[in-house]
């Protein structure tokens, strides 16, 4: 892979921009009144991205030279330039993808992360730069790790992945109903809909980077249903377009959580169990009823294990 990702999706931010220009412009003309743009929430998520960018920049300074040790003393393979490499260096990191962005949903430690691009309850392109500062600290880098492993060289792995999120962007919008045949392969705007939205049944699905496949074959792919109209944003409303917020809401809930319950597990839990446990927690400490405080598992703590996020 002999060219820069970033000056490529630099290249490509012309592109972005024309995408969201037109589909505000379309949107407004085909959907008149459905205020599904507000200048309030895309500065939001543009100082989102603009923070997120700068964190990156200092983050693969470090990380890189990671996946360089892994790469210089695990490594399984050594790929010579290739289409074969290009391809399985591809697919590889698109399964991780899968298993990174699945994992986000069900450990809180890094959904208060991810929480920041499901947080908005409007859905359209520039959803797409609705991204986290936190990611490094959370540990996204670590789920790259095997490809390194697999023989690919650090800049590759950067490449990759800067290339997998930049297709992203694409299935961010609601100007493009479904497209046959390319939704049995490829994550599309229709399938990705679905995973933004917070209907009891669409929650949790849909986890796809590019391939699909992954949640075909994982058992968490729903369809987009025309008669179950899709709600955007997270069960706990952010109600603010602070970016800041935005950034560490999440992180102040987590950290309060843990100092405010007992005992070891449930603290562990605080920290990684699904998300929903901390949204239960909330709802029974609004409601006055007693919060599950022993170490030893029972009928209450067991009820916080569930299925859903916020």
């Amino acid at each position: 892979m002999r060219f820069d990702a970033e000056l490529l999706l630099l290249a490509m931010a012309p592109v972005f921009l024309a995408c969201i220009g037109w589909e505000a412009w379309h949107l407004r003309r085909t959907r008149p009144g459905a205020q599904l743009y507000s200048w309030r929430d895309t500065l939001c998520n543009a100082a989102l991205a603009l923070l997120q960018q700068a964190a990156d920049k200092l983050a693969w300074l470090a990380i890189i030279p990671v996946y360089a040790f892994f790469y210089d003393r695990y490594r399984v393979h050594t790929w010579p330039a290739s289409w074969v490499s290009l391809v399985v260096l591809f697919v590889a990191q698109d399964f991780l993808y899968y298993v990174f962005h699945r994992c986000s949903h069900r450990v809180r430690w890094l959904w208060a992360a991810h929480v920041v691009h499901h947080s908005s309850e409007r859905m359209n392109f520039s959803t797409a730069f609705r991204q986290s500062l936190m990611y490094p600290i959370a540990g996204m880098w670590l789920f790259w790790i095997p490809l390194a492993v697999l023989g690919f060289p650090p800049k590759q792995i950067v490449a990759i992945v800067l290339i997998n999120l930049g297709f992203q962007f694409f299935v961010h919008t609601q100007a493009i109903g479904k497209l046959g045949w390319l939704e049995y392969v490829l994550n599309t705007p229709s399938i990705h809909r679905v995973h933004h939205a917070r209907n009891d049944r669409y929650i949790d699905t849909n986890y796809a980077g590019v391939l699909v496949i992954w949640d075909r074959l994982f058992g968490s792919f729903v369809e987009e249903d025309p008669h179950d109209a899709l709600v955007y944003g997270i069960v706990e409303p952010l109600s603010t377009y602070n970016p800041l917020t935005a950034t560490f809401h999440e992180w102040r809930s987590m950290a309060a959580d843990v100092v405010s319950v007992r005992g070891v597990r449930n603290k562990l839990r605080a920290l990684f169990a699904p998300p929903a446990w901390a949204t239960q927690y909330h709802a029974r400490r609004a409601a006055g009823l007693a919060v599950p405080e022993a170490d030893a598992p029972d009928n209450d703590t067991a009820a916080f294990q569930t299925t859903r996020r916020h």
